[in-house]
């Protein structure tokens, strides 16, 4: 994982300052430098429409009392997005589009789910606590306590009592 960092770090520059170079030689230096500053432009107005959007979204599903896991990957890939954007280079807008555009970002957003199941395990939560794929409890884990009975009761509240 270190050594994928240290390629990117320095892979990902390498390729921007080519491919700078040879959209430079295509249709010019001045060209070259305005569709930078119209692509990071575009970054910052698509960033904040879509992260708008994406923030609706988490606040009503928040409401509606479910899980917002869609719409916190979604709010991830809007800001990677994003930042992918403002940054200065061809590939990086590419792949910062592919983020923040909602068919394309639902596409990555499944593959990424993927790759972080994948990544965990299967591991998951059983009875509250964490268990590995086969619901086995770690060593020292207590079982849940479960009580089957049914007591039907009516509460009486008699005031304020004071204090033995």
């Amino acid at each position: 994982m270190p050594l994928l960092v240290v390629l990117a770090l320095v892979g990902v520059p390498i390729l921007e300052l080519y491919l700078v170079v040879q959209v430079g030689r295509s249709i010019g230096v001045l060209p070259t430098i305005a569709l930078l500053m119209v692509t990071s432009l575009l970054g910052g107005y698509l960033l904040r429409r879509e992260g708008t959007r994406t923030w609706r979204a988490l606040r009503e599903a928040l409401q509606a009392g479910r899980v917002p896991a869609r719409e916190v990957s979604d709010g991830a890939l809007v800001i990677l997005g994003g930042a992918l954007l403002l940054t200065p280079g061809f590939a990086t807008d590419a792949v910062g589009l592919l983020c923040i555009l909602p068919p394309t970002r639902a596409v990555l957003r499944r593959v990424l789910t993927g790759l972080v199941a994948r990544r965990l395990g299967g591991a998951g939560i059983v009875g509250g606590l964490a268990a590995d794929r086969f619901g086995r409890r770690p060593p020292g884990a207590r079982r849940p306590f479960v009580d089957r009975d049914v007591v039907d009761g009516e509460v009486v509240d008699e005031g304020p009592s004071s204090p033995p």
